[in-house]
């Protein structure tokens, strides 16, 4: 990153894509390193679980439709019924481990890219051993984060089903258009809603990361930095999204459902979309933190590079965050 912080904010979408890439090219070394401890299991949990979950379902369905062909009390029926509750408690115990695995590297991932882009802003050294002796500490901070994040959501999805129940109660089952049409305004605030708020924990998370404040005030930070460059923080968001929507869909068409896709066997394709997958993760957090400069420098927020450095230095083993007195940001004028 050889831009000047006060260059950042004339940045739009393609100059942050060149920006990104840039990084990553010209520090390949460290990122592959980081790639292939991190981002590398996370996308290999992430698409074992689809195989995994389909070959479940799968059984589930078949046992399923036996057991309704099969008369009440027999010693075959008491089989299908075991079985159908032995795979449903084995899909939940994977779902768990998933999730759990899940959410370690994807916080590891977000530790190890956004302190790595720090150390490269200030242009201070760094090695894969520096890197894991932090994120083994930062990763703390940004489960808080992610805690207050999912507390967060959990609040709107129980406030939007409050409201399809009441739209249910009231006019939904009127079969009249107006109720149509209220559930689809309810709908488009819903994703708006849902969309804003994925936007705000992922800049929080490179804020946990790189300031001194975590969970609801790394919330609150984040909720401030956005502004101005939501509708650029949007449109990298889509773009992600249906880049990993469309690896996921051909995942799972062509590797999981056996689709016929030219003369490539399933294993290619299986090494393919593993391969794009994990490029994917490592391009969305190295575009996630220099949104966050973006926002620092529309913000008229400079940040103490060398300052910044100092705080980037473990201190007697100990990650060693930044402070809004002497790192967070200081005002310049443009």
């Amino acid at each position: 990153m050889d831009r000047e912080q006060e260059e950042m904010q004339f940045l739009g979408f393609f100059s942050i894509l060149k920006e990104s890439s840039k990084i990553i090219y010209s520090w390949r070394k460290i990122f592959s390193q980081i790639s292939f401890t991190l981002i590398l299991p996370l996308s290999f949990i992430f698409l074992i679980h689809i195989e995994f979950s389909n070959l479940i379902f799968s059984k589930i369905r078949h046992n399923t439709s036996q057991i309704f062909e099969t008369q009440k009390g027999t010693p075959q029926y008491e089989k299908l019924s075991d079985m159908i509750t032995s795979e449903w408690i084995t899909f939940w115990l994977f779902k768990i481990a998933y999730f759990t695995f899940l959410l370690i590297f994807s916080l590891l991932s977000t530790s190890a890219v956004v302190y790595t882009i720090a150390c490269i802003y200030t242009a201070k050294e760094v090695t894969f051993k520096k890197v894991i002796s932090v994120v083994s500490k930062v990763w703390k901070r940004l489960m808080l984060t992610f805690l207050c994040t999912f507390a967060a959501f959990f609040a709107y999805n129980l406030i939007a089903l409050v409201f399809i129940i009441l739209w249910i109660i009231t006019i939904g089952g009127s079969g009249r258009n107006s109720g149509i049409i209220v559930l689809v305004i309810i709908a488009i605030f819903y994703f708006v809603g849902f969309v804003y708020l994925t936007l705000v924990w992922q800049l929080a998370s490179v804020v946990t990361v790189l300031e001194d404040c975590y969970g609801i005030k790394a919330m609150k930070k984040s909720k401030e930095l956005i502004k101005g460059k939501t509708f650029l923080s949007i449109v990298i968001f889509f773009m992600l999204n249906v880049s990993f929507i469309l690896i996921r869909l051909l995942f799972k068409k062509v590797v999981v459902n056996g689709w016929k896709l030219g003369s490539v066997d399933r294993t290619a394709y299986a090494i393919l979309c593993f391969l794009l997958l994990s490029g994917l993760f490592l391009f969305g957090l190295v575009l996630q933190t220099v949104l966050y400069f973006v926002c620092k420098s529309y913000h008229h927020e400079n940040i103490d590079k060398s300052a910044l450095a100092d705080h980037l230095e473990v201190y007697l083993g100990e990650y060693v965050p930044l402070t809004a007195k002497d790192v967070q940001m200081e005002q310049y004028q443009v």
